[in-house]
């Protein structure tokens, strides 16, 4: 899994990958905000436990994040596209 956000106080852009068995662990340690993701299979299971930590969750079809995708295909461009789009 790719996460992609631009922090608010300084500016730094951070599009990075963290594994599946430390995605839960790794939004528990944040503050709550909200996470755009791609619907599939299991974007409702990982919706439903972001949201349980007080997140909240927008999911978007995939043919809606195509159209922000600029780049190659790959899990960094996606990942950038769904923030895009979730803006």
């Amino acid at each position: 899994m790719q996460v992609h956000w631009v922090d608010h106080e300084t500016g730094e852009i951070v599009n990075r990958p963290v594994k599946r068995t430390a995605f839960l662990e790794y939004f528990a340690n944040r503050h709550p905000c909200l996470i755009g993701m791609e619907s599939c299979s299991g974007s409702q299971h990982w919706a439903r436990r972001l949201i349980e930590m007080g997140h909240q969750v927008k999911l978007m079809p995939a043919k809606f994040v195509k159209a922000f995708n600029i780049r190659n295909k790959n899990d960094a461009a996606d990942a950038r596209a769904i923030w895009m789009a979730t803006q």
